[in-house]
């Protein structure tokens, strides 16, 4: 076990210790870190499914005739809404 002395006291302080509580203060951070991820992934997991509920309304309340218009049918609401940066007709679009 490593030991220190302090000059000034003139006392013997044991150095593990000391590490021991830098150690747990890590831990401690580490945890607190890893709570507060959990809860930002998990807001952000709900605002996407906010998003995604919200358009599916928004669609859904679409005539028929308005979803032609913009390329899908009713069927496909649940999967537009599901997967907004895919193209459900499977075009690519090309940049020229």
């Amino acid at each position: 076990m490593a030991t220190t002395f302090d000059m000034s006291t003139s006392r013997q302080t044991l150095a593990p210790v000391r590490l021991g509580l830098v150690r747990l203060g890590l831990v401690r951070f580490g945890l607190v870190r890893f709570g507060l991820d959990l809860l930002t992934n998990c807001r952000a997991a709900l605002r996407e499914r906010h998003e995604r509920r919200r358009l599916q309304a928004r669609l859904s309340d679409l005539s028929d005739m308005a979803l032609h218009d913009i390329g899908i049918s009713r069927g496909e609401i649940d999967y537009v809404a599901a997967n907004r940066d895919v193209d459900p007709r499977g075009a690519a679009i090309r940049m020229t």
